[in-house]
């Protein structure tokens, strides 16, 4: 379950998808990797990021274990959720929800891997999901680093619209 200021979401997980990534998924969840996470990247029609942690030596730890990249199974269908990239081998904490059937994420062949496969799909909760604020797009997704140097304190004082996680955890 994520908590977070629209209201909470619950998804499902399974490692025959995307093992490595859903193994991933449930380390950061675990260990409380989503708490306090701004959903800093919401393109409207298109997808939800989040992943950057406040603490930057979080950020870093956790940069340095690459998750193997692996063939896309599922469809990246609307509440399904993926890890974001940027090459081969480069998946790591962030991930985003597809606010949309994007199919083309299946196949689409960026920085020499192909897809981005599903690691879960949200199972409630989609229609809050659907509130979280779109209206600075993709700016946020060009200042990952200004995040990751100032953290949470950077995007209240410049982007006081954008949503947050308040924690994730496991439902048994």
């Amino acid at each position: 379950r994520f908590e977070t200021t629209q209201g909470n979401f619950d998804i499902e997980a399974k490692r025959e998808w995307s093992p490595e990534g859903v193994d991933r998924l449930y380390q950061l969840i675990e260990s409380e990797f989503y708490t306090d996470i701004a959903i800093y990247r919401v393109v409207p029609n298109f997808v939800a990021q989040f992943g950057i942690h406040n603490d930057t030596i979080l950020n870093t730890s956790w940069s340095k274990y690459k998750v193997d990249d692996e063939p896309t199974l599922e469809k990246n269908y609307k509440g399904s959720i993926s890890f974001a990239r940027g090459g081969p081998k480069s998946r790591t904490t962030q991930i985003f929800i597809n606010l949309k059937d994007n199919n083309r994420l299946d196949e689409l062949d960026y920085s020499g891997v192909k897809g981005f496969p599903v690691v879960a799909k949200v199972t409630e909760g989609m229609d809050n999901i659907m509130k979280f604020y779109g209206g600075y797009g993709d700016k946020l997704g060009f200042k990952q680093d200004s995040i990751q140097k100032r953290g949470n304190d950077f995007i209240k004082r410049k982007y006081p619209k954008v949503d947050f996680i308040y924690k994730a955890y496991i439902l048994k």
